[in-house]
Formats: C-alpha cells, structure tokens, sequence
C-alpha cells in the first residue's frame, strides 16, 4: 500500500506492514577480503531479492546497509549465518516527476526542520509502476511522513517490496 497522491491514511499501528517505513538492516563486517561476498552469497539460495545496498567502510570494519524483499526472512539468514546486525526505518519516496526531484524532497524535509541523516537510491523499481525511489533516514519518522504526505509524495512500505 503506497502513500501520498489522495492515498486514504490510517495509522493505527506505529509499525507494520502497511506503516509507510521499510526495514533497513545494518549489517557489521571485518573489513576483509570477500566478507561482502560472504554476506551477499547467503541470498543466493533464498527467494529474498536485495533490493538496495549501500557500504559504509572504514579502516576496520564496514557497515552494509541493506533493505531487501522479505525482511523476517532476511533475519533468519543473518542469525544462521551469525552475522552482527541491527535494524532501522527508512522512509521509500517515490521521485517525482520533476526536473530536480531530489531537490523537491529535500526542500519539504527542510521546511518542516526535519534533517536526513543519509540517504541512497533503491536499486530495483518498486511500487505498482516500477518507479525510482530514495531510501532516507531522517531524524523524525512521524514528522517527516506527515510533511512528505501533505506534499503529495508517495511513500512506499514493505507490502511494495515483498513480492
């Protein structure tokens, strides 16, 4: 169920399906030789699709941010695989057909004092259409969900992802 675009709204529960939030899941690796393979090969057997992937490296370590098409199974794969990882919300925002649709989103967010913390495109189209979306993580969920709403942009939950 996407939001925004006289989408019918009710939130009656703060996290679910129909919440308009995808699970990111922020995966801790040695900063080694084929440990993103190790990781990435995990899903090969599985009907979970990695649907975007952004790394965060340092000296040491590397963070993976990852959302992908079924997250409960997802979970399951990286407890049997032993990995260390966390979860956290993104908000999906469908781009909009503008000139600087990057631009758009940014200015709604800033209006309203929400600030991104980071952000990355959503490598396969989701949604109904297929459309390009940005993944964010902002520092008000709720706030941001509102202002992107009332500014008729159309947010994405994990039903639009999970096949």
């Amino acid at each position: 169920m996407s939001f925004g675009e006289g989408a019918d709204i009710d939130y009656a529960i703060s996290r679910g399906r129909d919440w308009p939030s995808i699970r990111q899941y922020n995966v801790f690796l040695a900063n080694r030789l084929g440990a993103l393979m190790d990781l990435v090969r995990r899903f090969e057997s599985s009907e979970v699709r990695i649907v975007s992937l952004m790394i965060v490296d340092s000296a040491d370590c590397a963070i993976i941010r990852m959302v992908l098409s079924d997250p409960e199974r997802a979970l399951e794969i990286f407890h049997l695989g032993k990995f260390s990882v966390t979860e956290s919300d993104l908000l999906v925002v469908q781009l909009p057909d503008s000139p600087q649709p990057i631009a758009a989103i940014c200015k709604a967010l800033l209006a309203a004092e929400v600030s991104i913390h980071y952000a990355y495109p959503i490598l396969l189209g989701i949604g109904p259409v297929g459309s390009n979306a940005l993944a964010i993580h902002v520092d008000d969920h709720e706030t941001a969900v509102q202002v992107l709403t009332q500014k008729n942009f159309t947010l994405y939950t994990e039903n639009d992802i999970n096949p």
